[in-house]
């Protein structure tokens, strides 16, 4: 019903910058809030960020001043500006969507694909 398409991924070397996007599209009817999640090689899946409609913007703490979330509400798309990038930022990145349904009730949960971000020399 609901598809993100993650866009912006690459190979980059450390201090440069990267911007992922993301785009919701389908039986849309609002969206409560969007953000990046990552998962390293052997790691957990972590929080990276979240934005909401009104703007409400949260970061883990390892990429504060580093990574700035923003969004387009009437394109359904969330951005990430990656500035300054380390080794230790190397993931997949996945964009996550929490949103209401047309003609359904309750907030569900939707999941893009990954795209990969390397930080290496």
């Amino acid at each position: 019903q609901v598809q993100l398409v993650e866009s912006g991924g690459g190979l980059v070397q450390p201090g440069e910058s990267l911007t992922l996007s993301c785009a919701a599209a389908g039986s849309i009817f609002s969206i409560y809030r969007m953000g990046w999640y990552r998962q390293a090689p052997g790691k957990q899946r972590e929080l990276v960020a979240t934005i909401t409609s009104g703007g409400s913007t949260n970061y883990a703490d390892s990429v504060k001043g580093r990574f700035t979330i923003s969004r387009d509400n009437a394109k359904n798309t969330v951005f990430l500006q990656m500035n300054s990038l380390k080794p230790e930022d190397t993931a997949v990145y996945y964009c996550n969507s929490n949103l209401w349904l047309k003609n359904e009730p309750g907030i569900v949960e939707y999941w893009g694909q990954g795209t990969l971000v390397t930080v290496s020399e």
